[in-house]
């Protein structure tokens, strides 16, 4: 780690996020963020002022030539955060949705040891936990988390009361892991990444989140990119099952590299 770097790194994936990524940036300063961590923009291919105004806030930046998708863009973040040598990682949307205020708290929790001695590899954010803001879900959506949530218990055995939250905390092990293409989706991280992790032994941890909802720009949930998103999950939780089940050799294998980073 470099002198006067932080342990922390703040992953922003951005595409197209113009009307958003101002303001989110904007509450980072406020909020003296940058005395906590150090933040990192993905501009995955913008075609509008995304990268200008990042450059003009003069916080790390990362422009992708071609757009990778959402995956990708926060592998490439995880691949500098393990050349970086940095310890945690936090990784929040551009949109505006993930407040700021959430930061400090995922890391405090990052930090935290269970009785055991165990800190968390990963903490997840969540809109639906008690303690958590208000925020207003529409009844398809309802029954898209609720289908998640059982999908999740079933295959791993937990309870995840947001199975796709993109609020996330993740230790060395957890990034270093991700940043192999084999082992992170490209385009829709979601319940099959979490999942993937509880089968894997990974110590995943919830806590109550602030989310607001998007009040501008268009995500990537909308229109024929939603169908899409299903049928992804629906081939690739089996797909993961799957693998680190039965070809338990390939899991070990990617856990071994990890603790030799």
């Amino acid at each position: 780690m470099m002198s006067g770097q932080k342990e922390l790194l703040v992953i922003i994936p951005a595409y197209n996020e113009e009307k958003n990524i101002q303001e989110v940036l904007k509450q980072i300063r406020s909020q003296r963020i940058e005395e906590l961590a150090d933040v990192l923009v993905i501009d995955d291919a913008s075609e509008d002022s995304t990268a200008q105004i990042v450059k003009a806030s003069r916080h790390l930046l990362i422009r992708n030539i071609d757009r990778l998708g959402y995956g990708n863009a926060l592998r490439v973040g995880y691949q500098y955060a393990v050349k970086g040598n940095y310890r945690y990682v936090i990784q929040m949307d551009a949109d505006g949705q993930h407040d700021v205020c959430n930061i400090p708290v995922i890391y405090k929790r990052l930090l935290e040891t269970d009785v055991d001695g165990h800190a968390p590899d990963i903490v997840l954010a969540s809109r639906f936990m008690k303690g958590s803001s208000a925020f207003p879900v529409s009844l398809l959506k309802k029954i898209a988390y609720a289908w998640f949530r059982l999908l999740v218990y079933a295959a791993a055995g937990r309870k995840i009361a947001d199975p796709t939250t993109g609020l996330q905390g993740l230790s060395r092990k957890a990034f270093c892991y991700y940043s192999d293409f084999r082992h992170f989706d490209d385009k829709y991280p979601d319940a099959n990444m979490i999942i993937q992790m509880l089968l894997l032994k990974f110590f995943i941890v919830q806590i109550p989140a602030v989310m607001h909802a998007r009040t501008g720009g268009r995500s990537m949930h909308k229109g024929i990119s939603a169908f899409w998103y299903m049928c992804r999950m629906f081939f690739d939780i089996p797909a993961i099952i799957f693998r680190i089940k039965i070809l338990k050799k390939e899991a070990e294998a990617g856990l071994q590299n990890v603790d030799e980073r």
